[in-house]
């Protein structure tokens, strides 16, 4: 009985890949934030705590997301490597300026809130979706999950959707329940956009 061939390495990126899959993918996941943002909405992971901050003491969301994630550094340094942290770094600085510039530049007359937790909520996972892919992340949840599912081979979209339900039913805080079920669909499409599209051995370059 013949061997099994190895499987071909992936081909690694190319630095104007990653430049690129930087941009795009913070831009696809500020364009959720800014619909999500437009309507009250919530979602998980410290985008969501950055929402929960910023409803709750009007500070500006994307400082609030570049300081939540600063903790997160060391452990994306020690188990993730120094190309996954400055990767996930420029994201999360591209993202919080991104939060501040694109409302500028798009304004919505008429944002339907639960087209908003669908598209928005699809936006935010294949932004994701493009950075994990590129090896890099928002930081925050986004590195423990990702630990995880390269250690113990834990889908990343199931836990970042257990957090992020968790953290999306605290909205009741600050929002009511009907911004709190379509923060929670939200959460839900965006989460199962990455249970969906990124598993272990499933296109990994580093």
């Amino acid at each position: 009985m013949h061997d099994m061939p190895n499987p071909p390495h992936s081909p690694r990126h190319r630095v104007y890949e990653d430049i690129q899959a930087l941009l795009t993918g913070t831009l696809f996941v500020a364009m959720g934030v800014v619909m999500f943002g437009h309507n009250g909405l919530l979602t998980g992971g410290t985008v969501g705590i950055a929402f929960l901050l910023h409803y709750a003491t009007g500070w500006n969301f994307g400082v609030l997301i570049f300081l939540l994630n600063l903790p997160f550094y060391g452990l994306a340094w020690k188990r993730m490597g120094r190309v996954f942290t400055l990767k996930t770094f420029t994201a999360v600085v591209l993202l919080a300026l991104l939060t501040n510039v694109v409302p500028k530049l798009v304004r919505f007359e008429l944002l339907n809130p639960v087209f908003t937790s669908v598209v928005g909520g699809l936006l935010m996972g294949a932004g994701m979706l493009i950075l994990f892919r590129h090896r890099a992340s928002l930081g925050g949840f986004n590195v423990l999950v990702l630990y995880l599912q390269e250690r113990f081979g834990w889908r990343a979209g199931r836990i970042q959707m257990a957090l992020d339900c968790t953290i999306v039913l605290c909205s009741f805080a600050v929002v009511d329940w009907q911004h709190t079920a379509l923060s929670v669909l939200g959460a839900v499409v965006l989460n199962q956009t990455l249970a969906t599209n990124h598993r272990v051995g499933r296109y990994m370059a580093p």
